[in-house]
């Protein structure tokens, strides 16, 4: 047994956990950089594939704490997530087709994007509740599946897109708008997850120790959190740690798949 390929899965799952609960969303863009580059899955397809579910089992997590707050409006999320499985399913299979290396060098391309969108994060969102209703629904249908979509072909949580995707389509407020997106991630990854499954390309065992890595991380996190005053200088530094291996993704993948 390797135990250096465990190892380094139990730890990256503590980092991933850790990060969700300082920063929030945005923090699993990491889980695919993790487990390619340092617990060293064997494919591209198969770091892809098992993130997605690993994502899914902590998204799961975090939706039964927000809803037992009352933070998920479930007629909106479950739209969206409806939705957007269609998407992630029809993604994940391009996905699975797409040459694995330059599907990381979009991939890398992507974290760029995610790390100055948390740069310009801002604002509580809208004032509404964010029901559903006759007038929104269709908004709420037609970004699901856009997030869907790109959750899938990625393989990632895409809670970065599906909050603002909530709050433009419903004007929620941001609160529930990150409590309602764990609906959709939780649906988006596991389609992933399972899609992928069908082919033999998620490892199962490696997913349910980066899924416990996670809760100690995120136990971790939260009690950081709390000794920590200010969580801008953390989004700040943490999009600094985004570019930065989003660089040595695009030269990684970059030069073996052009």
């Amino acid at each position: 047994m390797d135990w250096g390929y465990w190892v380094s899965g139990g730890l990256s799952g503590v980092v991933i956990g850790f990060s969700l609960a300082l920063i929030g969303g945005g923090g699993s863009i990491l889980a695919v950089p993790l487990m390619m580059y340092v617990v060293g899955a064997p494919a591209p397809h198969i770091a892809i594939g098992t993130s997605a579910l690993a994502v899914a089992a902590n998204a799961a997590t975090g939706l039964w704490n927000h809803a037992r707050k009352g933070n998920v409006i479930w007629s909106s999320g479950l739209l969206f997530a409806g939705a957007g499985v269609v998407g992630a399913f029809l993604g994940s299979t391009g996905g699975k087709a797409f040459d694995g290396q330059k599907l990381l060098f979009l991939f890398a391309i992507l974290m760029i994007v995610v790390g100055v969108l948390m740069l310009r994060r801002k604002g509580d969102g809208g004032s509404r509740p964010g029901a559903l209703t006759k007038a929104n629904a269709p908004k709420v249908g037609a970004t699901g599946i856009g997030a869907g979509l790109a959750s899938g072909f990625f393989g990632i949580g895409g809670g970065f897109l599906i909050v603002p995707g909530l709050i433009a389509s419903t004007r929620m407020a941001m609160l529930k708008a990150v409590g309602t997106s764990l609906v959709g991630v939780t649906a988006f990854g596991l389609t992933t997850a399972l899609n992928y499954a069908r082919d033999g390309l998620v490892d199962w065992a490696l997913a349910a120790l980066f899924v416990a890595g996670g809760f100690i991380g995120s136990l971790l996190g939260t009690r950081a959190a709390a000794h920590l005053s200010s969580k801008g200088q953390l989004t700040k530094a943490f999009s600094g740690v985004i570019f930065v291996i989003a660089a040595y993704m695009l030269y990684r993948s970059g030069s073996e798949a052009f």
